[in-house]
């Protein structure tokens, strides 16, 4: 099969939408099908072009994948309208190598969301070439602007209500939509998106890379970072921007500085600087910052803390689940996660006693009670492992995706049934092609 991925994030970024859309191609290369990228030059969590890259030069690249890297501009320090121009900058860049692959005639376009913004062009590409359209929904953005108050006057606003039948309309207008968790669906449910076009589609854990992580190596980081083997610790690992309300961390630190415990933020993002100056300006010193780690010291990174910390704000904890989590259960970690009740954390929780301790977002009280919970439970956690093992092994779930993917759009197949026997057939499209 000939599938065109398109997405503004992509190897080698080492987290979130970066990491799991580069191994999805890279699985795919190897299953035998011919893949094609378009993409932007890697620049997450750091929001700086990462060297040999450029932002404002086209690149092609070939490996596994023939990869097509798209200038855009990136924000030293993102804001709403920042973001906007710089997921728009992207789209326009990207354009013009999407539309070479009329050539190429792909069976399967994938576009990655974000950014919504090129679904226009990935339309118009499957209408030139008859391919099959897929949104897979890593981030739904208008959600998550309208959840944080990005949109100033919130879902009532001329903006919000633009922004709302923007993404309506791009999700309504292929084939399929996919995403990460059964709450994302249940969203492109009352998006409109009718049930039978909606893939579920998980960020997955390379389960057997965390299953079994040697001693010596977590003994090697801890030495490496500089960090004491006689204060039990708590990491938070990833992105650090807005939408998690990592501020609230810093409290928990100051709330609980005569502990034993050691804070550890490792990564990179907007809000850092400010987060570092919030410890500087309390004189914390439980806590510690890193830069990303590379990816083959994660499992050993993991290994090492006592507690992980998934930290979200009230009202992006339904609109984002974290890509963080699906490792730390492959672990055994045992993590507080910032939920409500209602949310996909929130039920996962419910669902699955033990697996981890969810608190009440933006609530220090809440959290420091969390870490102080989490702290008594074993360092082995059997529960959140074999959640992991069960639901998220990458095999089975790229397998299943490309297994949803493959199928005939049951419609067209009707369509093409009636007609091959002279039969009329009258049915109302939904958006998939025949």
């Amino acid at each position: 099969m000939k599938i065109l991925v398109y997405g503004i994030n992509y190897s080698p970024e080492l987290t979130g939408i970066g990491k799991y859309t580069g191994e999805m191609v890279e699985w795919m290369a190897e299953q035998g099908h011919e893949v094609r990228v378009i993409t932007a030059p890697p620049y997450y969590p750091e929001w700086k072009v990462a060297k040999p890259y450029a932002n404002w030069r086209y690149r092609q690249e070939n490996g596994a994948a023939r990869v097509w890297r798209c200038p855009l501009y990136v924000p030293r320090q993102p804001s709403t309208l920042k973001r906007l121009i710089h997921l728009t900058s992207f789209a326009v860049s990207s354009f013009f190598p999407l539309m070479a692959q009329r050539r190429w005639k792909p069976d399967r376009i994938i576009g990655v969301v974000p950014t919504l913004f090129c679904t226009p062009g990935m339309r118009l590409l499957a209408k030139l070439t008859g391919a099959r359209t897929l949104v897979h929904v890593q981030d739904y953005e208008v959600d998550a602007m309208l959840g944080l108050g990005m949109a100033g006057k919130g879902k009532g606003g001329r903006v919000a209500k633009l922004a709302s039948a923007f993404e309506r309309s791009n999700l309504l207008n292929v084939d399929n939509v996919s995403t990460i968790s059964r709450s994302m669906m249940n969203k492109a449910r009352e998006k409109g998106v009718s049930p039978e076009r909606i893939i579920f589609f998980p960020n997955w854990s390379e389960v057997a890379r965390f299953r079994q992580v040697e001693a010596a190596n977590v003994v090697a980081l801890k030495r490496q970072l500089a960090l004491p083997d006689d204060k039990k610790i708590i990491l938070y690992s990833g992105n650090i921007g807005e939408k998690q309300g990592l501020e609230n961390v810093i409290a928990a630190a100051n709330a609980l500085r005569e502990q034993p415990w050691l804070f550890v933020i490792v990564g990179q993002g907007g809000g850092k600087a400010r987060l570092e100056k919030l410890a500087q300006d309390q004189k914390l010193d439980n806590v510690k910052f890193f830069p990303l780690q590379p990816y083959e010291a994660l499992p050993a990174l993991l290994k090492m803390a006592d507690c992980h910390l998934v930290i979200q704000k009230r009202g992006a904890a339904d609109a984002v689940l974290p890509s963080k989590l699906t490792n730390i259960l492959a672990v055994g970690g045992n993590a507080v996660i910032t939920a409500e009740a209602s949310t996909e954390l929130g039920e996962l929780c419910q669902t699955f006693p033990g697996i981890a301790v969810c608190v009440e977002p933006e609530s220090v009280t809440a959290l420091t009670a969390g870490i102080e919970q989490a702290l008594l439970m074993p360092h082995t956690n059997t529960v959140a492992r074999e959640y992991a093992e069960s639901a998220l092994e990458k095999e089975s779930v790229l397998t299943q995706f490309m297994t949803d993917i493959s199928r005939r759009d049951p419609v067209a197949a009707q369509a093409r049934a009636a007609s091959s026997q002279g039969e009329t057939l009258n049915y109302e499209g939904n958006g998939d092609k025949s």
